[in-house]
């Protein structure tokens, strides 16, 4: 008999059809599932799992720690000691919500990257990009048409214009530890002087960042609505569309063919539609918003037919981000439950390179959460967070 960690017994897996079954973790990964796994193990700790599912850990592929307003002026000159101590407990709450592992998309850096390694904050393990890159005048770039002033660059967003300048940035940003590069190739919600359908950057600009990328075993990831700048995007090289919400037939089939990833966002435009005033969005961020909440849906459902791989992310900046767990709900509706799970673990762990985490599976990393009930009975366990669940990160009860 050996020893174990921890064992979970009776757990529903729902790893294809419904079984229950021991999951015994020990050194941070599951060594052992099945019925009556237990019998051979001694364990530390035993969790009593009769009736419960057991899942992956859920991972959330579009996550901002350092988006405290959405106020993009005011965001972009806040002290960065003020917005990582919002963004540890932005982290945390995250965990406590199921989410083991969070893909930070236009923010994060070195210095609260080495204060989750070394166990200063309970956090989701933590893949940045650093600022998010955009042209003057991008979504980015949080200067208002009759502002006049100098910027570079803030916690979330840096100015970049032209191809050896954004090799440096890029290659700067690894030199950090960044896991990924993030661009911006299309207007936004809230920035202010950008239209939302218009591609952003030249060819040869994307071009230059996903060719540093590749050199570096890692991929870029780019913020973008529109079929024009979707296309322009993956054409030159970009691996990851995130929120995609005009995605058209057409467009979905290109991404499939280049075998990109989209990374959808309802959480986002749904918070914001239903809850402007907490946040004060102002009435042309309210307008862009509404180009792109109802084809939201519609988006998934046409890259998910076309073959494209689509992950889950949330985007919730400011007070909103309490959402988190409602965009599984979103997603839900759009695609089911099942598909949605799938998005939130194993497709998500696909897209940042970690085929250890998003399963239950003998070998994986033992990040795990256990819902109080049968999905098959009741799917809203996934998203309500009323609900009592159960986090483990690596083998360890969180």
């Amino acid at each position: 008999m050996t020893t174990a960690d921890l064992v979970i017994t009776d757990a529903l897996l729902h790893e294809g059809d419904p079984v229950e079954a021991d999951v015994v973790v020990h050194d941070g990964r599951i060594v052992a599932i099945g019925p009556g796994a237990r019998r051979d193990h001694t364990a530390s700790r035993t969790l009593a799992a009769a009736g419960a599912s057991l899942l992956p850990g859920l991972i959330d592929a579009h996550f901002h720690a350092y988006a405290t307003t959405l106020d993009a002026w005011q965001l972009e000159n806040t002290p960065l000691s003020f917005v990582a101590l919002a963004g540890a407990r932005r982290l945390n709450r995250a965990l406590r919500r199921g989410f083991t592992t969070v893909r930070d998309v236009a923010g994060g850096d070195v210095g609260l990257d080495r204060a989750i390694a070394t166990g200063l904050i309970e956090s989701p393990r933590y893949l940045w990009t650093g600022p998010a890159m955009s042209q003057t005048g991008g979504h980015g770039d949080p200067r208002a048409a009759e502002t006049d002033v100098c910027f570079h660059s803030g916690p979330m967003n840096q100015v970049v214009d032209g191809v050896d300048n954004l090799r440096i940035a890029a290659r700067d940003r690894f030199r950090h530890g960044a896991h990924a590069l993030k661009i911006m190739t299309s207007g936004g919600v809230v920035s202010p002087t950008d239209p939302i359908r218009v591609p952003q950057y030249s060819a040869e600009e994307i071009r230059a960042v996903a060719e540093e990328a590749r050199r570096r075993g890692s991929y870029v990831a780019a913020h973008a609505y529109s079929p024009e700048a979707i296309r322009h995007s993956v054409a030159n090289g970009v691996r990851s569309i995130e929120h995609g919400n005009l995605l058209d037939e057409e467009t979905a089939t290109a991404m499939a063919t280049a075998r990109a990833f989209l990374v959808p966002t309802l959480a986002a435009y749904d918070a914001m539609a239903r809850r402007w005033q907490e946040v004060a969005l102002n009435p042309v961020q309210r307008a862009k918003n509404a180009e792109v909440l109802d084809s939201g849906m519609r988006a998934v459902q046409r890259a998910l037919e076309a073959g494209v791989r689509v992950g889950f992310g949330s985007d919730l900046m400011a007070d909103l981000e309490d959402d988190q767990l409602h965009g599984l709900r979103l997603q839900a509706e759009a695609i089911g439950w099942q598909a949605t799970l799938r998005s939130a673990t194993r497709v998500n762990a696909e897209l940042i390179d970690r085929p250890d985490l998003g399963r239950v599976e003998v070998g994986a990393t033992a990040d795990l959460l256990l819902l109080d009930g049968p999905l098959t009975e009741d799917e809203t366990l996934l998203w309500d967070e009323r609900r009592s669940r159960t986090v483990v990160q690596g083998g360890v009860l969180k």
